[in-house]
Order: structure tokens, then sequence, then C-alpha cells
């Protein structure tokens, strides 16, 4: 009973604050939808609690009754492991605080319920998704996570950028949800089944075994693992289906903290580790997930050097970290993909939510080049998003002798990615760990950047007459002795949820880290829910201690930048961009994914969309087709017009002419 409260809670109140709307108005319908996640999160704790003390097993709960037809055969139910327990607990957590958080920041909005009818059915989609039994009610979580990503994205509807970035999510992840669908109807071509479970029991069999296409043979699993690892890479945002994720920024705040953290980036990251068995029958296939994610890690980090909107660095953030955790799964390190899965979900929510703070006390400005010195405005948010950095950057002793191992979530989480990446000893394997140390050293550099342009040196929202005017004299600001005007800090409602996420970032790794990835804890954790090795989860503890060292030495190096270019040398950053003019402008337009999707994509389909709609609708349908037979009727009505004369005896002649001539016909035949 509790698994369907969790799941169905939050669409009840979706139904409800959405058909109620104004009529509802703004508190019940930010009552009903933040009661019903607080009541879901507080039945997922238990549940994600029972299975890490080993208490309880995995069950299915059955719905109902859905498809029988001919050899497709599936229910609707809610099936609870502990991969399941870990994303429940995610999901419900991050949504509840985010919901709460939505009272203080969307206050002044004036569609408020349908706002919060929107969360909570992104939500309630995101558990259909983590408690599906078969791969069709993946599906249906997974479209239904993307239906509710368009809605929000676009949630302010009337801005004609939040419309394009709605439309520009949901049509990159058609392209993705193509290779999802193809690789489901792929898997039951080959197995007979969607239902998870019997095709993870039958995976391993199929190894080395190989399918017809298009004349040629491949490699069935090769194949099939593929197909559903593109679902993922539109889902999850991975390099070339990532363009979607940063525009998604132009819907409010909560919403990006929602998406990038606990729901629909993850989508991709839990359904491989779902489906581990199958990707593990295939070398090719984790080899091109261990690419795919180590190039997104590096290329996200790189663009998120040079952004100057606060929610973009934090966006290809993101993008970066889900790098990292697709590389793990490539190599094998499942457990370690999860519990950096389970780590992020907590300081990003807490870095966007912590964004949000700031945009809200800067009036909803989000160029950091404008800020500066908001440590003393609003030092609570300070205070968390300090938190959140720690935890991004990984900061953290390592276990030495008899001093164990100290620091924050990233610290234990990403650590442990990098290392399974050099214990894998896979050539693949190998680059990721190279580039994994590497982007670490980016993420500190943009997160300490982050850090240093909005808290500390001067208060540039004072001299700048952009951030004056829109941030001065507005009843959001105090009044100083001075007669001048000061960001305020966040109301309650936005900073409990940064306070409770703060602590998820500080404490999570270090509570859970055994649970997830030690070799013989872990192994007992996940108890076959993924394909857990434990062989090299032990592996990762043998590591020389220079790999250890490296992720720890690469956040001091980009410390350390970050802190020379930004509070050590007022124009070294300026003058380093115009001296690698180049590069700074390659970072900066995001390596011109756009510019080149524009030029390969979206110009072709207008040229065809307007060669169809000129040349063959108007000039060719319309022409010949509605106009033409318009035309041929008006021409034939005035024609017959001409022969109504009016006279009798003109109508007697032509009745004597057919006369005449019907005789003639029948005299000839």
């Amino acid at each position: 009973m509790a698994i369907k409260l969790i799941v169905f809670l939050p669409l009840l109140a979706a139904i409800i604050a959405g058909l109620g709307n104004r009529a509802l108005g703004n508190i019940p319908a930010k009552v009903i939808t933040t009661g019903a996640l607080f009541v879901s999160c507080a039945l997922s704790w238990p549940i994600f609690l029972s299975f890490l003390g080993g208490d309880t097993q995995a069950f299915v709960v059955p719905v109902l009754d859905w498809v029988r037809s001919g050899d497709l055969n599936f229910n609707w139910a809610l099936s609870v492991d502990t991969l399941t327990a870990v994303m429940l607990v995610v999901v419900t957590t991050v949504s509840a605080l985010v919901h709460l958080y939505s009272w203080g920041y969307m206050d002044e909005d004036p569609d408020q319920p349908r706002f919060f009818a929107y969360l909570s059915l992104f939500t309630f989609a995101m558990l259909m998704l983590v408690t599906a039994d078969n791969l069709v009610q993946m599906f249906f979580g997974w479209e239904g996570v993307g239906l509710a990503s368009y809605l929000l994205i676009g949630f302010w509807f009337k801005k004609p950028s939040a419309n394009a970035a709605a439309i520009k999510a949901f049509v990159v992840n058609r392209v993705g949800d193509l290779g999802f669908m193809l690789g489901i109807f792929g898997t039951f071509l080959v197995f007979g089944t969607v239902s998870i479970p019997e095709i993870l029991a039958a995976a391993p069999a199929m190894a080395g075994s190989t399918i017809g296409f298009l004349g040629m043979r491949f490699d069935t699993m090769t194949i099939l693992c593929l197909l559903l690892f593109i679902g993922a890479m539109g889902k999850s945002a991975q390099l070339g289906l990532h363009t979607w994720l940063p525009d998604a920024m132009e819907g409010p705040t909560p919403v990006s903290a929602l998406i990038h953290a606990a729901t629909m980036v993850t989508a991709g990251v839990f359904m491989v580790c779902r489906l581990s068995p199958m990707f593990e029958t295939s070398e090719t296939a984790l080899a091109v997930v261990t690419f795919v994610g180590a190039a997104t890690a590096l290329f996200a980090a790189t663009v998120g050097l040079v952004q100057t909107d606060i929610k973009r660095v934090i966006a290809y953030s993101t993008c970066s970290q889900l790098g990292y955790m697709f590389f793990a799964t490539g190599v094998g390190a499942y457990g370690a993909a999860m519990f950096h899965l389970f780590t992020h979900a907590f300081f990003k929510a807490l870095l966007f939510l912590g964004a949000g703070s700031v945009i809200h006390a800067m009036h909803h400005e989000q160029d950091m080049r404008y800020y500066g010195g908001l440590k003393k405005e609003i030092p609570l948010t300070f205070w968390a998003m300090l938190a959140g950095t720690l935890a991004i950057t990984g900061v953290g002793i390592i276990h030495i002798g008899a001093i164990p191992a100290l620091g924050f979530a990233g610290f234990f989480s990403k650590d442990a990615i990098i290392e399974a990446a050099y214990a894998s000893g896979t050539e693949m394997g190998s680059i990721a760990f190279f580039v994994g140390v590497t982007a670490a050293l980016l993420t500190s550099f943009y997160s300490w950047r982050l850090m240093f342009l909005t808290f500390w040196g001067k208060p540039r929202w004072i001299e700048s007459e952009h951030i004056q005017h829109s941030v001065h004299k507005t009843p959001e600001t105090a009044e100083d002795s001075t007669g001048g005007y000061h960001p305020h800090e966040s109301p309650l409602t936005m900073l409990i949820p940064l306070g409770v996420l703060a602590m998820g970032a500080i404490f999570a790794g270090f509570v859970f880290h055994h649970a997830f990835i030690d070799a013989e804890q872990g192994a007992a954790f996940w108890n076959g829910s993924i394909a857990f090795d434990e062989h090299l989860m032990h592996a990762i503890h043998e590591v020389p201690y220079w790999v250890k060292l490296s992720s720890t030495f690469a956040m001091l190096i980009g410390l350390g930048t970050a802190f020379y270019m930004y509070m050590r040398g007022e124009g070294r950053p300026q003058a380093l961009a115009n001296q690698f003019r180049g590069l700074y402008q390659f970072f900066f337009n995001k390596w011109y994914f756009d510019e080149l999707y524009d030029l390969i994509f979206v110009k072709p389909a207008f040229w065809f969309g307007r060669l169809f709609w000129k040349r063959g609708d108007q000039q060719t349908i319309d022409r010949f087709g509605p106009d033409g037979a318009a035309t041929l009727v008006s021409y034939g009505s005035k024609v017959a017009g001409r022969l109504q004369t009016g006279y009798l005896y003109s109508y007697a002649l032509v009745m004597l002419l057919g006369l005449v001539a019907a005789i003639t016909w029948v005299m000839v035949r």
C-alpha cells in the first residue's frame, strides 16, 4: 500500500491542482501538492532504510492488467528493489523540497496552481519510470517526464525564448526516444517479452549471438544496447543530444533544480543501471558508453568555464557530472554511478536552488558579472552554496592508515568513479580516468569562479546602471541609511530546503559510501538489482595513492587558478580571453554545436518546409485542386449565365435543337 501512495499521491495532487487551478486558489493548490510530496517522501525513506539494513527483499505490487495482444502480455505493476528504493528517495526528497522552495520563489506568479500541478505531474512520471516492471511501463514514464519537462520549461509561455527552449527540449528528446523505442522493439523481437526480470535473466545466454539487418549480421546485444543507450543520451543530455539542456534554463529555477538534480536527466543513467546485465554482455556497447560519458564530461566542463549566466554554469556542470556517471557504467562500476547519482541529487539541487536564491535577491538578474560582494548581503545563501561547491569539487581527506576518509559528498562518489576507471584496467577506462581528472580540475575552476564572482570582491551591482535599474527601487529590496538599496535574503520557504540539501551535500557521501560501493557491503545492499562487480569495487581500494590523490590535486589546482584569476588580478580573465580569443569563442559558443545543427538540420528542414508549402501545397495542390476546381466552376457559371437570356423563343430553339439531336442519334444507332 505504501508504494502505491508514494507513486499515485503526486498524480492525485496534480489532477486536483490542475483542474481546480485558479478556482481552487494558490494556497490550497500549494498545500495539496506540497503535502502529497512530503507524504511520498516520508514513506520512501523507510523503504530505502529497510533495504539498507538488509531487512527487505525485492517485491512487486500489481496495479492492474494492462495489455494482452498476441505474444505481447504485461501488467501495470510497481517493482521495488534496492535500485528503485534509491531512486524513490532521490526523486521524492528533492521534489518535496523543490515544492516547498517554490512557495517563496513563485510567490508573485499569477499561475501558481498550474505550476505546482506540473511539478507534481513531473514527479509522478518519474516515479512511474523508476518503479517500472517492464519496458513499456518504463517508456510510459520516460515520455511522461518528457511531456512534463516541455510544460515546465515553457511555463512562462508569453516569453518566445521559453517556448523555443521547450520545443527544442521536446524535439531533441524525440530523437533519442526513437532509438529507445527501436531498442524496446528489438528487445521484444529477440526475447519475446518486455518484462525486465525475464529479459535480464535471459540476456547472458544471448551473448555472442547475431541478428540480421539490411542484409548484414550484427551482434544482437550490441545493437540492442546501443539503441537503448541512444535513448539515454537524449534524456540525460550526453554529447550530441545535449543541446536542449542549457536552454532548459528558460524555465523557473525550481524547474531547473528538479530536471537537473533528481528526475529527467538521471533517467538515462537509471535505465542503463537497471539493464546493466544486458550491457555486460557487449564490450563494444560498454566501450561506447564509456567514450560518450568521458567526452561529455570534458566537453561540458570546458563550456562551463566561460559562461556568465549563473544557471547555465550549473547546467553545464550537470551535463559534465552525468558524463561521469555514464563512464562509470561503461567501466562496469554501476554502484559508483548510482552513488554519484545519489549524492549529485543533493548538491546539484542545492546549487540550483542556491542560484535561485541569488537571482531572487538580485531581482531576477542572472549575469554573474553584475554580482559581487553578496556574501554579506545574503549570508545564509552563501553558506549553502559554499557547501554545494565543496561537495561538487570533491573536497576531502583520503583514507591513510588509521585515519578514515572524511569529506563532502562528491569526494566519495566522484573519486570512486575516477578510481574505478583506473582500476578497470581497460584502454577505454584509462582514457576515462585521465579525462575524469581533467574534468575535475575544470569543475573546480568554474565552481569556484562562480563563488568568487558572486559572493566575493567588490559589489559590482552598486556601480552598474544595468543592475541598478532592475534591483533598486523595488519593494523587494531593503533601504540602508545612505539612501541606497541592497539585495535581501530569501524567505524561510526557500532557505529551509537549502539547509536540508546542505546537510545532504555534507554528509551523504560519508554516511552511505560503504553501502553503495564497498565490495562486500555493496554486494549485499544491491542484492542483484544491478550488475555489481565486487572485484572492481575491491580494486578501487587498491589503486596507487597517486591515483587517489589525483582528483584532490586537480581540485586544488582549479581552486588556486580561480583564486588567482578572480581574487588577485582584476582584468586577468579578460586579458586571457583576448590572448586566446579563438579558444575562448569556441568554448563560449558551446563548441558551435547549435550552429552546426542549425546548418545541417534546421535550415534544410525550413527549406524543405517552404518548398512543400509554396511549390507543393500552394502552387500545385491548391492550384490544380480546390483552387482549380473553384476557378473552373466560376468560369462555367459565367458561360452558363450568358445562355440565360430570359426569352421564351430562345429556350424553345434550344429545346428544338436538342430534340433534333436526340432523334438523329437514335436514327444513327
